[in-house]
């Protein structure tokens, strides 16, 4: 046997044991619950629609979640618990295109919703007209993810959180579930977000009033108290002018009148100077 045939048997046997102890690790730091996630991964989006994409992807993560380990940990099989929120997270990521997705704010949901699960379906609760197994499993994931950031994510408007709820129903969720969905979330936003709200509330309120009022015209020209008003003479304007009306007999036309009287004189005259030349 060659040196060189003894070093690449002596590299395979170094890599499965390699294999081998990283194995053993995940599945220990699985059992154990421990759950690590790098935040800092700088290389991937950060904008609003990454985040809105990370959103997506949580929903679909804890609505596989929900019907798996979480409703085994409800019913008592704890044996059946096979598939834990950062497994997910991790086979979510090596089977989909994730460069266009806020990851951190994605590992965030995975693994804080899950550890707060308690305290967030107590709150949903407290605004729910029905119990929480009554939920359907999508309307539950949605409510979560509004519940957690409506309590944990200040830096996002209260206004946001719901509409991005609408959002996910839309394209998860079923026809008429976004009337639930906003209710519990608005009432969930006035105790969480007391202080937003109300400022928001007043806004709105100043801004309605300034609509409703009328603008009001103010005069400027002062009326001079030393001009006797009554000595000011009339001028004739184009409201207080004499109509003159074809109909009207009254109203006498002037020149016409002296026109007729001249052509009348100068005929008398004329007659009266032949009468005296014919009696010559």
């Amino acid at each position: 046997m060659t040196d060189q045939l003894k070093h690449a048997i002596n590299a395979a046997k170094t890599a499965q044991i390699n294999d081998q102890q990283a194995e053993a690790t995940r599945i220990a730091s699985s059992s154990a619950g421990d759950q690590t996630f790098d935040m800092s991964e700088s290389s991937y989006k950060t904008s609003h629609t990454a985040i809105r994409k990370a959103r997506r992807f949580a929903m679909q993560g804890l609505y596989e979640w929900l019907v798996t380990d979480r409703r085994f940990d409800v019913d008592g099989k704890l044996g059946w618990k096979a598939n834990a929120p950062h497994d997910i997270a991790a086979r979510t990521r090596a089977t989909n295109a994730m460069h266009t997705v806020h990851i951190g704010y994605y590992h965030e949901m995975m693994r804080d919703i899950p550890e707060q699960i308690e305290a967030l379906d107590a709150l949903i609760l407290q605004n729910l007209d029905r119990e929480i197994n009554k939920l359907d499993t999508v309307e539950h994931a949605i409510l979560l993810i509004g519940t957690y950031e409506l309590q944990n994510r200040l830096e996002i408007p209260y206004k946001v959180v719901l509409d991005e709820a609408m959002k996910l129903n839309n394209h998860f969720g079923a026809t008429d579930a976004h009337k639930l969905i906003n209710a519990v979330l608005d009432k969930m936003a006035v105790e969480l977000r007391a202080t937003e709200v109300a400022s928001d509330s007043k806004a709105n309120l100043r801004t309605s009033q300034k609509a409703s009022a009328k603008p009001v015209v103010k005069t400027t020209a002062k009326i001079d108290s030393s001009v006797d008003l009554e000595s000011i003479e009339e001028k004739p304007t184009a409201s207080n002018k004499p109509r003159i009306s074809a109909n009207n007999a009254s109203v006498k036309r002037n020149s016409a009148s002296k026109a007729s009287a001249n052509i009348s004189d100068f005929k008398a005259s004329k007659k009266n100077a032949d009468d005296a030349k014919n009696q010559d």
